[in-house]
């Protein structure tokens, strides 16, 4: 039987199904923040190492060759979305993304199995990867297709708003389990703990994911692509998907370095407590909780392009000055403000980059346009941002150094908006050229 479609006529009913079709990013982010969060005792779990160095990379890479599925999954599974529908596909992705879960909770440490261990950590993550790929591209896509008029960015906003959710809860959970455990008893049982709750919520999000409702826009096409056309439809509009790509590199490289990567750079790098730098993070998903719908909505106002340039111009300008800032006084009240500082950059950013992502993808392969260019971005540039800033630090011996790498990203971001609006102008130049 064919679900009903999506009539947002009230404000409940547009409440219960943004909040239906987020959930499931709350928990892919809940779960990607704890294992960056805990990447230390994971690292002793599963990866003994020489040096806590070499440890520390094995675990990131992990973390990052994760992220490596994404594109593979944003091709597969969101074609199969674009194909089978958006409430379909969704329950798809959240089946995957909780067996990767399940996995990483139940792994015995290395002492325990040997190279087993390491083994189904990756399985682990790579199945989480695989699903995440086309779990954030169906989600902002369903939001776009169930907006009302004119608030298109507000609406997409939430997909991101949810993630934030997950990264309070979860600092609150890291805050409450450092004021009752000690050191140790983490390190060995500890971190498990904040996996196992979200194994237990994923029977909730399998129920609210079956009562989602199919939206209008993709009911009212006469015909949906084979998954076949959506492959050569992605072919076909590459330089789309490339610069669609480079355009998400500046909020997925900032988002990870203001959640997961910042309680590791506040403890290892600027030795700050465990619980300060819980307590910076729990404060920044507050911050981009509320600068995400802002700038979606300042967008809808004044459109994608403006807000796009100016915050990827105000990045380049100030990222590593800023973390220049902080590693030379590393107190909380510092770490605080700056973090601060570039959440007010990543949600602005952010809140226009999504629905302008939507946007400039073809309606027929929209879901698996945008998680193909999201997942790359993610693979490239935010997944790697952890590793890439220890690797930074390491070699340069300059502790502000992951404030270089999100400059690179905002680079990357401003050339791709301005030639994908370009692009833009030039088609409606030719149309109205063509058809007056």
């Amino acid at each position: 039987m064919q679900p009903a479609s999506v009539n947002p006529a009230t404000l409940r009913s547009r409440i219960g199904a943004i909040f239906r079709v987020t959930s499931g990013n709350f928990l892919e982010q809940f779960d990607f923040f704890f294992f960056g969060f805990y990447a230390t005792y994971i690292a002793h779990t599963f990866f003994p190492a020489s040096s806590e160095f070499a440890s520390l990379m094995m675990t990131f890479a992990v973390f990052g060759a994760g992220f490596l599925m994404r594109p593979l999954g944003a091709v597969v599974l969101g074609a199969y979305i674009d194909k089978v529908g958006r409430r379909k596909g969704l329950i798809v992705t959240l089946s995957i993304m909780a067996t990767g879960t399940f996995l990483i909770v139940l792994i015995p440490s290395y002492n325990a199995i040997g190279l087993w261990a390491p083994f189904f950590v990756l399985l682990g993550r790579l199945l989480q990867g695989f699903s995440a790929g086309a779990e954030l591209g169906g989600v902002s896509v369903y939001l776009a297709e169930i907006a009302t008029p004119g608030h298109k960015g507000f609406y997409t906003s939430w997909q991101s708003g949810s993630q934030q959710v997950a990264i309070m809860v979860a600092a609150a959970m890291g805050f409450a389990l450092n004021a009752l455990l000690d050191d140790a008893a983490i390190r060995e049982w500890g971190w498990r703990i904040p996996f196992l709750f979200g194994c237990l919520i994923v029977p909730f999000i399998f129920f609210l994911r079956r009562k989602l409702e199919e939206t209008d826009a993709f009911n009212s096409r006469r015909s949906h692509p084979e998954i076949s056309d959506v492959f050569r439809t992605l072919v076909k509009n590459w330089k789309i998907v490339v610069a669609g790509m480079l355009m998400v590199a500046m909020t997925t490289t900032a988002f990870y370095l203001i959640t997961v990567y910042a309680p590791t750079f506040g403890k290892k790098v600027l030795l700050l407590s465990a619980s300060d730098s819980l307590l910076v993070t729990l404060l920044v998903a507050v911050s981009n909780f509320i600068w995400l719908p802002i700038g979606g909505a300042i967008s809808d106002r004044f459109g994608r392009k403006p807000v796009l340039i100016t915050m990827a111009l105000i990045a380049i300008a100030t990222s590593y000055p800023a973390l220049k800032f902080l590693a030379a006084d590393p107190s909380f009240y510092s770490m605080l403000g700056v973090l601060l500082w570039l959440s007010f950059i990543y949600g602005l950013y952010n809140g226009a980059m999504i629905p302008a992502l939507t946007e400039i993808m073809p309606a027929a392969v929209r879901v698996a346009g945008f998680s193909l260019a999201y997942s790359l971005a993610t693979a490239v540039f935010g997944g790697f941002t952890p590793a890439m800033s220890t690797v930074l630090i390491e070699v340069t011996g300059d502790k502000a150094a992951p404030g270089l790498w999100m400059s690179f990203a905002a680079v990357c971001a401003l050339l791709a908006t301005l030639f994908l609006y370009k692009q833009e102008s030039q088609l409606h130049h030719s149309v109205k050229k063509n058809f007056g």
